[in-house]
């Protein structure tokens, strides 16, 4: 049987990764929802998983999203999912911090964000996470792909983002 939940505002364990990072608020089997801040100037690493939908929710600043071909920027109160399989990509599009919250179905995926920032612990600096054995590692058994779609430098380039760092 479900228990209830109860995450105050502010609460839940937390890592930094590099230009965001990762708020744990709820896990469970079915679902779990995570929530991220943005830095200015921050994009995710394109990837795609083959096990999991996201669905955010934009809580501060502009968010862009990428998705294969569509691509949108929302403010607070815009919401949009990623599908499993699609190569997608995040990032803070304005010139303040912005926040999301990803529902993340089924849930598991938010402890591939954990992970990384333990590696990143041992790491410091990151350098090139593609080269680490570990990271390989990780990226395979969350069946999480990276990529380097054609339109990653178009973005970085139109919103003065800094490179993903892996």
């Amino acid at each position: 049987m479900t228990e209830v939940t109860v995450v105050p505002p502010g609460a839940g364990e937390s890592v930094t990764l590099p230009g965001f990072g990762a708020v744990f608020k709820l896990a469970g089997a079915d679902v779990s929802i995570v929530e991220h801040p943005f830095a200015v100037g921050a994009i995710t690493a394109p990837h795609s998983h083959t096990r999991e939908d996201e669905h955010t929710i934009v809580l501060e600043g502009e968010i862009g999203f990428r998705s294969d071909g569509q691509e949108v920027v929302l403010g607070p109160g815009g919401y949009i999912t990623k599908p499993r399989g699609q190569m997608h990509a995040m990032w803070n599009a304005g010139d303040r911090p912005g926040r999301i919250i990803e529902v993340i179905a089924p849930g598991g995926f938010e402890r591939y964000f954990r992970e990384l920032g333990e590696l990143l612990v041992t790491h410091p600096g990151g350098g090139d996470l593609h080269k680490l054995p570990e990271f390989a590692a990780l990226a395979r058994k969350y069946v999480l792909t990276y990529g380097k779609p054609d339109w990653l430098d178009d973005v970085v380039h139109r919103y003065g983002l800094n490179r993903p760092t892996h």
